[in-house]
C-alpha cells in the first residue's frame, strides 16, 4: 500500500489548524489505498522517508527561514534518502505571520536537491487562518494524497 509521509512542526494553533486540514484532505474516504503516516518533524527519521512513496511538508517561516525543527529533519534524511527518493511527489505548507518568502525559498532549494517532484502548489499562509486558507490546505493533502492512490 502505497504511504503519505506528513512531516510538520506545528508550535501555534495556526500551523495547528493547516497541519488538521492537510491530515483531514490526506484521509478523506474517497482516497483508498494510501497509509497516512504522521511525524513531528524531530522525530521523522530516514527510515519514515525511505518508507513512504510521497511526502507533505509543514511548517512555520521563523526568522526568515522554515523552522529549525524542519531543517533538523532535511539535515538528519538528506544524504540517507538522497538517491533512493529521487522523483517521489511532494506538497507543502508553511505559515508565517507576514512574510513567507525565505522558508519558502529554503524548502524549494532543499527538495529541488532532494530530486522530489512537487504534485502540488505549496500552500502559504499570512497571519490567522481564513477559511480559504484551510481549505487549500485541505485540497493540497487530498491532491497528494490522491496521487499516490494505486492506478492513479
Amino acid at each position: 500500500m502505497p504511504t503519505l509521509l506528513i512531516v510538520h512542526h506545528t508550535p501555534s494553533p495556526h500551523c495547528q489548524a493547516l497541519f488538521e486540514a492537510v491530515v483531514s484532505g490526506a484521509t478523506t474516504p474517497e482516497i483508498e489505498g494510501v497509509r497516512v503516516v504522521r511525524r513531528a518533524a524531530l522525530s521523522a527519521t530516514a527510515s519514515d522517508v525511505l518508507e513512504a512513496d510521497g511526502y507533505l511538508l509543514g511548517t512555520p517561516a521563523n526568522l526568515g527561514y522554515m523552522s529549525g525543527a524542519l531543517k533538523h529533519f532535511f539535515d538528519q534524511i538528506y544524504y540517507p534518502c538522497l538517491d533512493e527518493t529521487r522523483g517521489r511527489p511532494f506538497g507543502y505548507y508553511v505559515h508565517g505571520g507576514n512574510d513567507v518568502t525565505g522558508a519558502v525559498r529554503a524548502l524549494d532549494t532543499v527538495t529541488t536537491g532532494l530530486g522530489w517532484r512537487r504534485a502540488a502548489e505549496p500552500v502559504t499562509v499570512t497571519g490567522e487562518p481564513g477559511k480559504a486558507d484551510i481549505e487549500a490546505c485541505w485540497e493540497l493533502g487530498a491532491t497528494v494524497a490522491a496521487g499516490l492512490m494505486p492506478g492513479s
